[in-house]
């Protein structure tokens, strides 16, 4: 809404410009808006013009005198120079600018000309605009006047001064004395520069007489430095001093010494005025002998925290002085002759400055109009008024008065406005105001667009705008909703510019509202829309992180925003106040995803505050975190070392950085280049809150040092390392640690020590005085300097105590008193054996051994323990003695019994016992047989699952390795499964046959799983089960079968193998019958019956040597051929064969069988061995050597032996085999180099045992000990692994 202007309202409007000395005041300027619908007049205003002082440098090329000024009609200008009348188109040198008042002074010579004081006045018909006053200053070049002067000659002791008289120039100016060699004049207390440049000398020397005493002049404005004449000094030595050359200081100064007089300021009382800011400088420059010195004082009270006293204490300085500067001020100069005063009286005075600088102002016809101006200033400012540039005299008007310092307009008419200026000064400075007073009545306009619409965001504030312009003012009124009812409450503020600012909004505030201006002239009014939204609000701020250098930085920023700036929200990121800018170059390290900002690779210069910013276009906020980045410390500074001495010197440094992890520790490292030069050690460490250390140090070392500080996260890097520092030599500071005295042989001792470090040595020559001497024996040391760190003492008694002390030795003397050890001589092997030895059996594997304790004298040595030795006799299931390898087992410790585990159930055992010291084993005790009770089988090693039929599965296994028994049967248990969670009842066969190796379970149900669990029996009981699944089948073809008659199988321990129904075969597989195999020692034959009706097709055959696991492919074998010979086999060894309808090795197969080829020597399942001819010959050989071994072994007895070569080795061993392995102390005594156990020999039974399948865990802990209650303490090996039964294949087939 917007109500129209009457037209053709034609006002008469001036402008006129306010200027200070640097700053224009904003002019009273009509709005384009009104301008588009008035035609208003205004008064000149002058936009721009030069500085107060315009400097014509040399090295300019021109000189603008500027003048700009804006009004309606446009301006005309006019110039004064000096107060007169300059008009610069009257000068053809000059440069005018067409558009404005501006002219240019070319660098053409005659300069000097144009200088003066400027003023610019821009009028039109309306009035006339003044410019503040341009000074156009043409500085000529200074130069020292050319002059000769005479030398200066001067008494030795007397004062004299050395005049610069610098040339006037522009300020600044510098002032330098120095040498015609460019050498500065040295100044100090005695000799300084004075404010007026002139050097100063208090008394002279004769070192002052010179020829080249000159002054430079420096004008940095003008890029200038001219030089004086340089001046000649000659300083006379008076005749007192001369004829006193040989006598003391003392006669000559009591004739030159005078109390001190001022050489400036030079007399009286100084008064200085200052303007308020400036700087005070105070100068006292005193004679005298001595020289003397200047002390400052302000009379009535301290000086001022802010002045400083230079030049060698003659220069009180005090900046930016102000009222409280304001004073008396007085400067003493004395030495021990007297003292000499000057007093300075110091007034701050103050340039003009506003009070109340006179303002524009819009008037309506009839009223009254004040134009005030006050100003302050010291001395006090004259004010001067005009008006439109005319002094008040110059232009009466009837209804103008002038009050002091205002101005009274009485019923002003249209005509009455004007420009008027208001002028302050004093002799500091001038002021210039322009009030711009306009009289002119216009009805209400707003400036400001209709139907403008405005967005806040819910509780923040909101202002609508109704600028108006008019005169008289207009009232302002705002309307909601097109009601007349003004818009109020506490919310609501309507400024004095009509704009409306509705504080906290609220939802309720949306809607439409209307600005109505109203004065004298008219109305007007307009429309504005208001729509609320949502804050801005960050949900998920980032979180403060520490966080390691060179990792990377995670910030998380989310934010909730007014849906309708959906895609115009942003989310910036600051650190420490400053945006970060995302591109390739200078911010590569910051990745910013979906308000993520990821900070790759953080390091220090990463740490800081970083804000996330949500922005919309009509709100934001903000949320901070702070990144700490975190590391090992920076390398300790300035490491330096001091307070040295001999043997120590302390070390100090500054710590490094810390990265927000408090150093915990320093850690100090020395570096030394005789013994190993170039590695680091460790010294000494100190806590982190230590700056210092003193070192300890070994003698005849070169020393360097550095240091690294310790934090949390790591050790930080060495500072630089300091200089070296050599010790002197002193004698060693240690003995030798960790003496050991053994004894290898029955005669000697040997005594082994752990050498100093070469670092320890203190010094060159380094060696070691060994004494000893028998325990309890009054006998005397026996001493020995040795070089080395070990000494033998030969020709001692077995098994004696001795006394041993060890001191080091350099060529500066001897270490510290020894301490002395106890050590015994050298060991023998035990003379006796243990007696009593009994067995007590406690089952089938395990039995408890006691025996009587060997007495300490027949020990010869420390008592390492008892050793017991066993071997197996033979298996009671048949008479053959096998002499099984002998095993032992070790009871550290004085002890009189054991338990040993692990062996075979019914078997024959034969058992000593031996005691053993560091020597070695004394002898063997009697043997002592004894006899394990019948145990439970091991498990089957393989059970196969095959031949499945609609009802009925084939299970094929192999025996036990060890029946540890008499084999009585098996016990077969199985149970349906299909793919349930439920299972069927628990089925049990017993087959009574101990030679039963397959089994037909019938009467199963048709495409059924079944799980078959089968366990060997002795007459003890069942062992442990081996289990197999199996499914039977829908329909089946006719079913191949095994015949085992001429098989000699073995199957796999480790081979799984799961059946597949014969349904699922395709119609190329072969349907054969009666599949038998028979073995020789290095072949096989696989033997088949081709179906009536099955065609003639191929197959393959595959077999794996199931110890070495690698499986072996034929050719393809024809159906029609009814057998294949599998040659190249080895003898003795289980191998598993396949029948498959494809040359490769995977799940599926006709038929599968373990076989076992014969061993050499041993006889075939099907013949005892007993009836072949060359074992018979093979058994007379054996007994033949037996009976040979037996006569050897009388005949050795008759001399004097007393057991078998046999048993004369287990008994009493030689030294080579009787040393004792601290690798090998307290374990099972079977070597793992002997050959492996248990190797399958045949199907038929006669197969070698294996190692007792008991276990250690069985019986103890797993480190194998036993407690005092007789159970066992000693550590063997495991059973070794059955090589010969290992299967490495890892295919599985399916029968």
């Amino acid at each position: 809404m917007r109500l129209p202007l009457d037209a053709g309202v034609a006002v008469l409007l001036g402008v006129v410009s306010s200027i200070s000395i640097f700053h224009f005041a904003c002019a009273l300027d009509i709005p384009l808006e009104v301008l588009d619908h008035v035609n208003i007049e205004q008064l000149p205003t002058i936009t721009a013009q030069s500085p107060s002082s315009l400097i014509a440098f040399p090295f300019d090329e021109s000189f603008s005198m500027k003048c700009e000024a804006k009004g309606n009609p446009e301006p005309k200008y006019r110039w004064t120079k000096n107060g007169h009348e300059f008009d610069p188109y009257q000068d053809a040198r000059l440069i005018k600018d067409g558009n404005s008042g501006t002219f240019v002074i070319p660098n053409k010579g005659n300069l000097i000309q144009y200088q003066g004081k400027y003023r610019c006045y821009a009028f039109n018909e309306l009035g006339t605009a003044i410019s503040e006053e341009i000074e156009f200053i043409v500085p000529l070049v200074p130069k020292f006047p050319k002059e000769k002067i005479d030398p200066i000659v001067v008494e030795e002791g007397q004062s004299f001064i050395l005049e610069c008289n610098p040339p006037k120039g522009i300020p600044p100016l510098q002032i330098y004395w120095m040498t015609l060699g460019l050498q500065h004049i040295e100044q100090d207390e005695r000799v300084s520069m004075g404010l007026n440049g002139n050097l100063y000398f208090s008394n002279a020397q004769l070192k002052d007489s010179r020829t080249d005493y000159c002054c430079y002049a420096a004008f940095p404005r003008i890029r200038t430095i001219v030089q004086k004449t340089a001046m000649s000094v000659i300083v006379r030595s008076t005749k007192s001093i001369s004829d006193s050359e040989s006598d003391s200081d003392d006669g000559a100064n009591k004739i030159l010494e005078r109390k001190p007089s001022l050489l400036m300021p030079p007399r009286g009382q100084t008064e200085i005025s200052l303007v308020h800011g400036d700087k005070l400088e105070l100068e006292c420059i005193a004679e005298g002998f001595p020289t003397p010195s200047i002390e400052w004082i302000k009379i009535g009270e301290r000086l001022t925290d802010r002045a400083s006293v230079d030049n060698h204490g003659k220069l009180l300085t005090i900046p930016g002085v102000h009222g409280d500067d304001e004073g008396k001020y007085m400067c003493k100069a004395k030495n021990p002759h007297g003292e000499a005063v000057h007093y300075f009286h110091v007034t701050v005075e103050a340039p003009p400055r506003w009070l109340s600088e006179p303002e524009d102002q819009l008037a309506t016809i009839g009223s009254d109009v004040y134009i005030k101006c006050m100003v302050s200033g010291l001395p006090q400012p004259t004010i001067t008024w005009t008006v439109n540039g005319q002094l008040l005299k110059d232009a009466p008007a009837s209804n103008r008065k002038v009050l002091e310092d205002t101005i009274f307009l009485h019923n002003v008419k249209a005509n009455d406005s004007a420009v008027y200026q208001c002028e302050a000064s004093n002799r500091h400075g001038t002021l210039l105001a322009n009030a711009n007073i306009m009289v002119m009545n216009l009805p209400p306009m707003i400036l400001t667009e209709d139907y403008q619409e405005y967005a806040a965001v819910q509780g923040k504030s909101v202002v609508m705008h109704c600028k108006v312009f008019s005169s008289p003012p207009s009232t302002i009124s705002w309307t909601k909703d097109d009601t007349t009812n003004s818009v109020e409450g506490p919310r609501v503020t309507v400024h004095e510019n009509g704009s409306l600012e509705i504080h906290s909004v609220e939802k309720e505030d949306m809607g439409q509202y209307s600005c109505f201006a109203t004065n004298t002239e008219g109305k007007f009014a307009i429309t504005a829309i208001l729509d609320i939204k949502d804050p801005t609000r960050i949900v998920e701020p980032p979180q403060d992180l520490r966080i390691l250098r060179g990792t990377t930085a995670q910030f998380s920023c989310q934010a909730e925003y007014d849906r309708s700036f959906r895609g115009d929200l942003e989310i910036l990121w600051q650190k420490d106040d400053a945006e970060i800018v995302f591109n390739h170059t200078e911010n590569a390290g910051y990745l910013v995803e979906d308000g993520i900002l990821q900070i790759i690779n953080v390091s220090h210069k990463d740490q800081g505050k970083y804000v996330c910013i949500a922005r919309t276009p009509l709100d934001e906020d903000t949320a901070s975190a702070q990144l700490i980045v975190l590391d090992v410390p920076d390398a300790p500074e300035d490491v330096t070392l001091f307070e040295h001495k001999n043997r120590s010197v302390k070390l100090k440094w500054i710590p490094g950085d810390d990265h927000n992890s408090p150093t915990n520790e320093f850690i100090i490292e020395y570096e030394e280049n005789q013994w190993e030069p170039g590695r680091w050690k460790e010294l000494l460490r100190v806590p982190g809150n230590h700056a210092w250390a003193l070192l300890k140090l070994h003698g005849h070392v070169n020393y360097q040092f550095h240091v690294s500080a310790v934090n949390a996260i790591g050790k930080g890097a060495p500072s630089e390392p300091t200089e070296r520092y050599r010790t002197p030599p002193t004698a060693p500071d240690k003995n030798p640690e960790n003496i050991k005295i053994e004894g290898h042989l029955p005669h000697e001792m040997d005594i082994i020590w752990e050498p100093l470090l070469p670092i320890e040595h203190n010094g060159p020559g380094l060696e070691y005085k060994v004494s000893y001497r028998r325990l309890g024996v009054d006998e005397d040391w026996k001493e020995q300097v040795v070089k080395r760190h070990s000494f033998i003492v030969k020709n001692t008694p077995t098994f004696v105590p001795y006394e041993i002390k060890i001191q080091s030795h350099n060529h500066q003397g001897w270490g510290p008193k020894p301490k002395v050890v106890t050590g015994y001589s050298g060991e023998d092997f035990p003379a006796a054996a243990p007696d009593d030895v009994a067995v007590e059996v406690l089952n089938s594997s395990l039995i408890k051994v006691s025996w009587t304790r060997v007495h300490k004298d027949k020990l010869h040595g420390h008592l390492g323990g008892y050793r017991v030795n066993w071997w197996r006799l033979r298996s009671l299931l048949n008479s053959e003695n096998v002499h099984g390898e002998k095993q032992s087992l070790t009871f550290p410790g004085d002890r009189n019994h054991g338990m040993v585990p692990g062996l075979k159930p019914f078997s024959e055992y034969s058992l000593t016992v031996m005691a053993f010291n560091g020597r070695g084993n004394g002898p063997g005790s009697h043997p002592v047989t004894f006899r394990t009770p019948e145990g439970v089988p091991e498990k089957n090693p393989i059970l196969r699952a095959t031949n499945a039929q609609k009802d009925s599965i084939t299970l094929v296994w192999a025996p036990p390795l060890e029946a540890n028994g008499i084999h009585t049967g098996y016990l077969l248990q199985y149970q349906l499964i299909n793919d349930t969670a439920d299972v069927g009842e628990m089925h049990t066969v017993n087959i009574t046959s101990p030679n039963t190796s397959r089994w037909v379970l019938e009467s199963l149900e048709p495409l059924s799983r079944y799980k078959f669990y089968l366990r060997s029996c002795t007459r003890v009981g069942c062992g442990p089960p081996v289990s197999e699944e199996g499914s039977t089948v829908l329909e089946a073809p006719v079913a191949p079968t095994v015949d085992l008659r001429q098989s000699s199988t073995q199957p796999s321990p480790s081979t799984p193998i799961s059946p597949v129904a014969n349904a699922t075969l395709s119609s190329l597989v072969p349907i054969l019958y009666n599949i038998s195999s028979s073995v020789s020692d290095n072949f096989a034959k696989i033997s088949w019956i081709l179906g009536n009706e099955q065609k003639e097709t191929e197959f393959y055959v595959a077999y794996m040597n199931n110890r070495k696991g690698n499986w072996k492919i034929s050719e393809a074998v024809n159906t029609s051929k009814s057998f294949h010979i599998i040659e190249g086999l080895e003898p003795g060894t289980v191998y598993t064969v396949r029948l498959m309808t494809k040359n490769w090795v995977d799940n599926s197969s006709i038929f599968e069988d373990v076989i076992r080829t014969r061993g050499t020597g041993l006889a075939s399942i099907h013949g005892g061995i007993s009836t072949q001819g060359w074992f018979i010959g093979l058994m007379c050989a054996v007994a033949l050597l037996t009976l040979i071994a037996l006569i050897a072994c009388f005949i050795n007895r008759n001399k004097g032996g007393k057991y078998s070569v046999k048993e004369k080795e287990d008994l009493h061993p030689d030294l080579e085999s009787q040393g004792i392995n601290d690798d090998t102390f307290c374990e099972y005594s079977d070597n793992d180099e002997k050959p492996l156990k248990g190797s399958l020999e045949s199907l038929g039974g006669d197969i070698k045992a294996a190692d007792s399948g008991d276990s250690l865990v069985d019986y103890g802990e797993e480190d194998g000990q036993f407690n005092e209650d007789g159970s066992f303490i000693g550590e063997y090996a495991g059973r070794k692994e059955r090589g010969s039964m290992e299967v490495k294949g890892t295919t599985q087939i399916t029968a």
